[in-house]
């Protein structure tokens, strides 16, 4: 397998509920058009984008990643395009751009909601056409495979006007989504020990595990920040420990999984008669209902 190849691959046996798709992902990483990866923040779709990149025919040229919100909207089509000298105030040389910078390889516009509007227009025509201008300069071609980064809402921004539909549907040729961590608990053990080896790794630690108590509660965990919170505690968690075995603390709030009442119920009326040395008068005034009500509910629970 090559190295590409595995990239894919590893990403697929870390996280299960992906393996439904495992033939469709392969399908898409081998051919040219946009890919769209939509899901909530945290949720692995980076990943997921580079891998696909990794596996593809230009795995070996550049993969380019661009986040549209880090620069202010009117450079941004500067950064994306490039410019010539002389193309606005204080352009005293020529810059290339993004769009050169990933020539011949992939661009990653992650997150894509944030891609300011007059920028679209232009992205979607390269798009189309691979063709571009820098600001100040003549057309080119381009040689530029496409993966977009994005919410679950992002064709419900097309009613409000903050993303042209045109361009959305020529983003959405091939479009996969990663559902919030919390929706797909079979992934959180492979993750953590696909998570726990790169961190191993990069901390030059020995094998690291996850300890078994930590799984109970983790499993119950709604996980907000989705995958990228359950690597910042893992990470805390092998910096500030020692030893294989890695526990992360429990996050405030992330108490037991609520008992079902039937069950609380049966335990205090035991308790309750085991208190009073089975009298049921006693039993009845310390629960605070009837005895009438005592007797129906030892009946239901088969208490002697």
């Amino acid at each position: 397998m090559s190295a590409a190849a595995d990239s894919l691959a590893r990403l697929l046996a870390a996280t299960p509920s992906l393996l439904p798709l495992a033939p469709a992902l392969a399908r898409a990483a081998a051919a040219s058009a946009p890919v769209l990866v939509l899901g909530p923040a945290g949720s692995g779709r980076s990943t997921l984008a580079r891998a696909l990149h990794a596996a593809s025919p230009r795995a070996r040229r550049p993969l380019v990643e661009v986040d549209p919100g880090a620069f202010p909207a009117p450079l941004f089509e500067s950064e994306l395009f490039g410019h010539q000298p002389g193309a606005f105030t204080g352009a005293v040389r020529a810059q290339p751009g993004r769009v050169a910078a990933a020539e011949g390889g992939t661009l990653l516009l992650d997150p894509i909601e944030s891609l300011p509007l007059n920028a679209q227009a232009k992205l979607l025509r390269l798009l189309a056409e691979r063709r571009y201008a820098p600001l100040g300069g003549a057309e080119r071609e381009a040689d530029v495979r496409f993966l977009a980064v994005g919410p679950d809402d992002l064709g419900d921004r097309l009613a409000r006007g903050a993303f042209r539909a045109d361009l959305y549907y020529r983003l959405e040729v091939l479009t996969f989504r990663l559902p919030a961590l919390a929706e797909r608990p079979g992934d959180l053990e492979p993750l953590a020990a696909a998570l726990l080896a790169d961190l191993a790794l990069r901390l030059g630690r020995g094998a690291l595990r996850l300890a078994p108590e930590s799984l109970a509660w983790m499993r119950e965990y709604p996980w907000p920040g989705n995958v990228r919170e359950l690597r910042n505690r893992l990470e805390r968690a092998v910096v500030l420990g020692s030893g294989e075995e890695v526990a992360p603390a429990r996050p405030a709030g992330a108490g037991e999984r609520p008992r079902p009442l039937a069950e609380v119920e049966a335990e205090a009326l035991r308790a309750a008669l085991a208190w009073t040395r089975g009298h049921q008068g006693e039993a009845a005034r310390l629960l605070g209902i009837s005895r009438k009500a005592l007797w129906a509910k030892r009946r239901r629970y088969g208490l002697p």
